[in-house]
C-alpha cells in the first residue's frame, strides 16, 4: 500500500506538461523509428555551464526580459570534444519574434528540416548508455540498408532530473530518406 501511495505521489509531483518538439514517424524498424523533423527555433550554447546559461536565457536573461516556457527534448551533442546543448523554443517563436539572448555565447536559430533515425531508452542517461544505444542504432541501420548522413549521436532528454519513473531518452543520427 505504501509503495502504491509513493508511486502515485511521484507520478503526480513529477509529471510534465511541457510542449514537445513535433516530428512525423515515416518508418518503423522494430525498436528504431525513422522520423522527419520540420524546422524549429532553437537556442544553443557550447561555452560551458550549458544548462545554466540556457536556463537563464529562458528565465528572462534576454533583451526583452521575457520568460520562455521550457519545452522538450533537451538536445545534446559532442563534436570534436565540444559539448553543445540546445533548447527547443516554443512553437510560437519564429525568426521574426524570438527573444534575443544577452549571453553572447547563446545562438538562436531556425533548424534545418531533416530525417533522423531514433532509438529510445529509459532511466537516467549516461555515457555508457549513449554508446550502447548509438552502436545498436548504427548496427540496425546497416542491417536495414539505410544510409547514415551523419553518424555523430544526438542525445535527446525529455524529462526533468526529478522525474524518477518512466524516463525517456533517445539517440538520433541523421539519415538519407
Amino acid at each position: 500500500m505504501i509503495k502504491c501511495v509513493l508511486l502515485f505521489i511521484s507520478i503526480t509531483m513529477f509529471s510534465q506538461g511541457y510542449e514537445t518538439q513535433k516530428y512525423e514517424v515515416v518508418k518503423k524498424l522494430n525498436e528504431i523509428e525513422v522520423r522527419f523533423y520540420p524546422p524549429v527555433m532553437k537556442a544553443k550554447v557550447s561555452a560551458g555551464s550549458n544548462f545554466s546559461r540556457l536556463f537563464k536565457y529562458i528565465s528572462g536573461n534576454n533583451e526583452q526580459g521575457e520568460k520562455i516556457s521550457m519545452t522538450t527534448p533537451v538536445q545534446m551533442t559532442n563534436q570534436d570534444n565540444v559539448n553543445t546543448m540546445e533548447f527547443i523554443l516554443p512553437s510560437r517563436y519564429s525568426e521574426d519574434n524570438f527573444a534575443i539572448p544577452k549571453d553572447k555565447n547563446i545562438t538562436v536559430y531556425n533548424s534545418d528540416p531533416g530525417h533522423f533515425a531514433a532509438i529510445t531508452y529509459g532511466g537516467y542517461s549516461n555515457t555508457e548508455k549513449v554508446k550502447k544505444y548509438h552502436s545498436l542504432l548504427l548496427k540496425k541501420l546497416r542491417e536495414s540498408n539505410l544510409e547514415v548522413i551523419n553518424s555523430k549521436p544526438v542525445v535527446l532528454s525529455y524529462n526533468s532530473p526529478y522525474k524518477v519513473f518512466n524516463r525517456r531518452n533517445e539517440v538520433l543520427v541523421e539519415v538519407k530518406y
